[in-house]
């Protein structure tokens, strides 16, 4: 599965406060979460647990509905192509940087030898980050 983009779209505005047509955009992701945007003059985004809980609260009891932007995916995959979609067992991440890629074991607050003598430049600037 993966993650699915959609609409809300509003046919009467119970609440007079986000109009009709088009009133959100969102997407539902691969656990079933929801994220939605809001338009209008207050835009605003929440991630929801699922699509039902904003239809009980946005729904306008029937007067909005969820209009999809791409089809419908087939229920499961063929397994041909489910097979073509898993990674392989032997592959891992070392292909991507190379036999002069060297990790250094980290090391604790208790051995200074590791610590920079002194800040980065553009450290202290970015102080304001706290």
């Amino acid at each position: 599965m993966r993650p699915r983009t959609f609409e809300l779209v509003r046919y009467h505005d119970l609440s007079g406060v986000s109009g009709t047509g088009v009133v959100a955009e969102g997407c539902v992701f691969t656990d079933g979460s929801v994220a939605l945007r809001w338009r209008g003059n207050n835009p605003a985004t929440a991630v929801w647990p699922d699509l039902d809980s904003v239809l009980a609260v946005h729904g306008h009891q029937g007067a909005t509905e969820v209009r999809w932007l791409e089809p419908d995916p087939p229920a499961e995959l063929s397994r041909e192509r489910r097979d073509e979609q898993l990674p392989t067992p032997d592959t891992d991440l070392d292909h991507l940087f190379g036999a002069s890629h060297n990790v250094r074991p980290p090391t604790g607050v208790a051995d200074p030898s590791g610590l920079p003598t002194q800040h980065p430049r553009g450290w202290a600037a970015a102080r304001h980050l706290r």
